[in-house]
Formats: structure tokens, C-alpha cells, sequence
């Protein structure tokens, strides 16, 4: 009884974060916020997988559906590193990057180092007000290096 009332109240209040967004408060909504809050930078199929073995069902085009409402209410952050699915997270709001895996697309967090946004300075900014710099470190994470990573991830550290 204990661990479950912890576990109670280290989950956010979802209901109220999609009422504070003026979202309607629906079973699936629920089951991707808490789909992420496990999972962590995780693309739509995954998600949609996770929130099935929650509810039993719920169409993979109901999970875009929701991630693309959730993004535009600014309670979910869409990034897309290249080459990969996208993925979404719920920490938004601050200035932090990502690193992500070269051989296996496993993306961390990252905070940006300078502190303020947007934390990168361009040398030019043709007159735009800026806001935000996106940043994604590329490498290998400690599980890839363990295993040796691939040839190709091996070549690109190595400069060939």
C-alpha cells in the first residue's frame, strides 16, 4: 500500500494538465501522457502499442491525433532527429537538448549548457528575433559502445 500511494503521487495530475489546456480529459489521452511519462522520447507507434496494452484498444491514428493536439496545446515536444521516427517527450518549456545513438536512435536529454535561451548564438540572424535554438548531439550511446557499436557508427568516430 505504501509504494502505490507513492507512485499515485509522483504522477502528474494528466486530467488537470489537459483541462489547463483546454483539452477534454478521454481514456486515450490519458494512456499517451502516461505512455510518456514511462517511455520517454517515444515515437507514435510505440506509443500507441504501450496505450493498447492499457485500454485494451485504440487505433494508431487516434495516438497521431492526440500527440498533434498535445503539440499544438504545448504539453508535448515533437523533435525529429534525422533519420529517425519522431519522437515526442513531456518535458517542454525549457531549453534543453537532445543526444541521440547513431546506431540504435536512443535519445537523451541533455540541459543546454549556457542556461538561457536561446542558447546558441548564429553569427547572423538576417533579422529574425530568436528564440530558440534546436540542438541534437550525434554519438554512441554506452550500450553500442559495450557492443561494439556498427562499422559504419566505428568509422565516423574514428574520422574515415
Amino acid at each position: 500500500m505504501g509504494s502505490e500511494a507513492r507512485t499515485n503521487q509522483d504522477e502528474p495530475d494528466f486530467a488537470e494538465l489537459l483541462r489547463g489546456a483546454k483539452l477534454r480529459v478521454t481514456a486515450s489521452r490519458l494512456g499517451v501522457l502516461r505512455s510518456l511519462a514511462r517511455l520517454s522520447h517515444a515515437d507514435a507507434e510505440t506509443i500507441a502499442s504501450e496505450v493498447t496494452s492499457q485500454l485494451g484498444s485504440v487505433s494508431t491514428q487516434t495516438v497521431y491525433s492526440v500527440l498533434a493536439a498535445f503539440v499544438e496545446a504545448g504539453i508535448v515536444r515533437r523533435i525529429e532527429p534525422a533519420g529517425h521516427p519522431a519522437l515526442h517527450e513531456l518535458r517542454v518549456g525549457d531549453n534543453h537538448h537532445h543526444i541521440v545513438c547513431r546506431t540504435c536512435g536512443t535519445t537523451t536529454d541533455v540541459d543546454c549548457v549556457v542556461g538561457k535561451r536561446p542558447c546558441l548564438t548564429p553569427s547572423e540572424t538576417h533579422g529574425y528575433l530568436l528564440d530558440e535554438a534546436e540542438v541534437t548531439f550525434w554519438g554512441i550511446c554506452p550500450g553500442c559502445q559495450e557492443r561494439g557499436g556498427t562499422l559504419q557508427s566505428r568509422a565516423l568516430l574514428q574520422g574515415a
